[in-house]
C-alpha cells in the first residue's frame, strides 16, 4: 500500500481554505486559529470522545489535534463559552490579540471551525462533542453549523 500524502495534504488545505474563506483572511492566520480552537477543544473532551473525533479529522488535522497534548491532564467541564474562548486565546499566545482580538471576534472565528469542522465529520459525533460542553457551548456550536455569521 503506497501512502498518498498528497491526498492528505489535500484535505487538510480544503479545511484550511473553508477556514480562510470563511473569515476572508489569510491561510497563515487561518492556520493558526485553527490550531488554538483545536487544542482548546481537546482540553474541554474527554480522551474518549477527543479519540472519536480524532477517528474522523483529516490526517493533517490529527497532527494538529494532537501537537503538544498532554493527555492525562484531569477533565475539565467548561460552563461558559466566555471560558472558552479564553481558553482559545491562551492557546495562541502572544499572537492572540492579532488572531482573536475581542470576545466577538473570537466567536466568530470559533464558529468557523464549528462550521469547518461540520464538513468533516459526523453529525453524531458533532453532537457527541456539543454534549461533553455546556449547554451555552451546544447552542453556539448549533448556531455555527447553521451558519448565523459565516458565510460556509
Amino acid at each position: 500500500m503506497a501512502l498518498d500524502f498528497e491526498k492528505y495534504a489535500a484535505k487538510g488545505n480544503e479545511f484550511v481554505h473553508l477556514v480562510s474563506e470563511d473569515m476572508g483572511i489569510s491561510r497563515d492566520k487561518a492556520g493558526r486559529i485553527i490550531n488554538a480552537v483545536l487544542h482548546a477543544l481537546r482540553n474541554r473532551l474527554t480522551l474518549e470522545e477527543s479519540f472519536q473525533l480524532i477517528a474522523q479529522l483529516p490526517m493533517v488535522l490529527k497532527a494538529v489535534y494532537v501537537d503538544g497534548w498532554v493527555y492525562n491532564k484531569a477533565f475539565k467541564r467548561i460552563k461558559h463559552i466566555d471560558d472558552f474562548l479564553e481558553e482559545v486565546r491562551r492557546e495562541d499566545g502572544n499572537r492572540a490579540g492579532y488572531d482573536f482580538g475581542d470576545n466577538e471576534k473570537t466567536r466568530v472565528a470559533v464558529a468557523s471551525i464549528f462550521k469547518a469542522l461540520n464538513y468533516f465529520i459526523s453529525e453524531g459525533e458533532m453532537n457527541d462533542i456539543s454534549d461533553i460542553l455546556s449547554k451555552e457551548m451546544k447552542e453556539f456550536i448549533k448556531e455555527s453549523i447553521a451558519g448565523h455569521g459565516t458565510i460556509l
